[in-house]
């Protein structure tokens, strides 16, 4: 998994930057426009929230587990509705703006959490977070189908029988290159030089190979109820968020300046700049290298 280093560097850097543009409570995944781009973000946002709630039948009272909860939009989400829910995080950043709005968040490792720690759960939410679970170091070593089919075990062991847990994340589609391919210094149009941007933002994480490998490891534990493909939903999404990013604001551009001692000494924090510019993962989508799903699964 990518550790608490990694994890900080892909959202506690840019924290500031991201509440400033996107809300305080900023939902850092795909929404759920369902065709309708005249939706307002927010709007889409909350349709996605509505889905897991409905799908995973939660109302009020209802004892929530979001593993990787970010800044808490689905916690705030369940907190309006009359759910109880408790996150889980690694970001520093993620983790004070959370502790700001009042939520129950503790800095853990989603791996390793068992009922012991905070009790069981009527329902589990994984939004975006799967996608750290696999590190590039667990895939070389084969190792990959392992964590996830013990992911999906510690997930079991939290929720009574019938219980269910959303997954949502990007995955790998068949236009995905050799990991050994990747090179930062390959041809600016090169796939092998968008993919190195990409895991320049998000270092020690490797995602699953398709849907198809989540709901393999998922099966002893768990069957599938609900699955599609959010990949448009995402590019939409995406391009909202680079127009809020480069929209000016004193705060927002004073957190940018903010960013300049690193940029000066740090290669990485450069490349990443970049992504404002390419948008890689919009452009991973677009050409098949990546895609995107919602999954609904209930204890067996």
């Amino acid at each position: 998994m990518a550790n608490k280093t990694d994890i900080d560097y892909s959202y506690s850097t840019m924290d500031q930057v991201w509440r400033l543009s996107v809300g305080e409570m900023a939902d850092f995944t795909g929404a759920k426009y369902d065709g309708d781009f005249s939706l307002s973000l927010e709007a889409a946002q909350r349709n996605k929230h509505a889905f897991i709630a409905e799908h995973l039948h939660v109302g009020p009272g209802s004892k929530v587990l979001d593993m990787g909860c970010g800044w808490g939009p689905f916690l705030n989400y369940l907190r309006q509705i009359g759910a109880k829910g408790t996150g889980l995080v690694l970001s520093e950043g993620q983790y004070a703006s959370c502790r700001r709005q009042g939520f129950e968040v503790y800095i853990k490792d989603c791996r390793t959490v068992t009922p012991a720690d905070y009790g069981t759960f009527d329902a589990v939410v994984s939004v975006g977070a799967f996608e750290h679970f696999c590190s590039m170091e667990d895939y070389k070593a084969g190792k990959q189908d392992q964590v996830y089919n013990q992911f999906f075990k510690t997930v079991s062991d939290l929720l009574p029988p019938g219980g269910r847990c959303f997954i949502q994340t990007m995955v790998f589609d068949k236009g995905m290159i050799e990991l050994d391919a990747i090179d930062i210094n390959a041809d600016k149009d090169s796939d092998e030089y968008l993919m190195a941007l990409v895991v320049n933002e998000f270092p020690g994480s490797w995602l699953p190979y398709g849907k198809e490998q989540i709901i393999k490891n998922a099966e002893p534990y768990f069957k599938l109820v609900n699955h599609h493909s959010g990949k448009v939903d995402y590019i939409e999404t995406i391009k909202v968020w680079r127009r809020r990013l480069k929209s000016f604001g004193l705060q927002k551009y004073l957190a940018y300046l903010s960013l300049t001692p690193q940029f000066l000494v740090d290669p990485k924090l450069r490349n990443r700049l970049k992504n404002l510019q390419i948008a890689p993962i919009r452009v991973a989508f677009e050409k098949g290298i990546w895609d995107h799903f919602r999954l609904v699964f209930e204890k067996r």
